[in-house]
């Protein structure tokens, strides 16, 4: 995404290379900053899932959390162009991390095999990670043209999500969450091309996308396995 681009997460429809591509060492360098600061803001996040399993926080209630997620998510996209703009980053990652410990507890407490079942979403997650994004490293192919689809597919995400506030959907948590992975793993394929192709040259915005991408991998891969053990 460019600097005037829609929110990460939310990817808009984007032609090919242009005359003002920028150029492959102003693309190295993006890339090269943007998978630093993911690293850094998944160790970060990690950190802060940690601390809240020692604290025992408990779960903050979907409406909490989607309201911190978009608030901070706004905040990001505001500042994304300065700074503080890495600040924000921290604050968005740091606070899905927090969100993210008790459900870890939850499953290390009273799933059997609960901490085997969360390593292994983190291994899987990690090798998908690492598959896509050197498959569009090495091959440099542009995949602008999975953005409308993908848009269109996040915004049915995100109607699943309010639906699933009033309605009980835990009947179709294997199918739901199977969706999920897949249109993640296309956002990942989708913003590693726009970085590689020149059309994303923000590296604030590049590392939120891959970072929610990555965390919803996790999350559901975590919710499938735990399906597929009847718990």
């Amino acid at each position: 995404m460019a600097a005037d681009r829609n929110l990460s997460v939310l990817p808009a429809a984007r032609g090919g290379a242009t005359a003002d591509r920028p150029s492959e060492l102003t693309t190295n360098r993006v890339l090269r900053n943007t998978y630093l600061l993911l690293s850094a803001t998944l160790l970060f996040s990690a950190a802060m899932a940690g601390l809240a399993m020692a604290m025992g926080m408990p779960s903050l209630g979907p409406v909490v959390t989607l309201v911190g997620y978009f608030g901070l998510l706004f905040l990001t996209y505001k500042l994304k162009n300065s700074a503080a703009g890495i600040g924000a980053v921290f604050g968005l990652t740091g606070f899905m991390g927090l969100t993210l410990g008790p459900m870890l507890s939850a499953y290390l407490q009273s799933v059997p095999n609960g901490g085997e079942l969360v390593m292994t979403s983190l291994g899987i997650t990690g090798a998908l990670f690492a598959g896509l994004s050197a498959y569009v490293v090495k091959s440099r192919r542009d995949m602008s043209f999975m953005g409308t689809f993908l848009t269109v597919g996040l915004i049915g995400l995100l109607g699943v999500i309010v639906v699933g506030l009033f309605v009980d959907l835990s009947a179709f948590q294997m199918v739901i969450s199977t969706a999920v992975i897949l249109l993640m793993a296309g956002c990942i394929l989708y913003e590693t091309s726009a970085i590689i192709n020149g059309g994303q040259t923000n590296y604030i915005l590049a590392t939120v996308s891959l970072y929610v991408s990555l965390f919803n991998i996790f999350v559901n891969l975590l919710a499938i396995l735990g399906i597929g053990r009847d718990e």
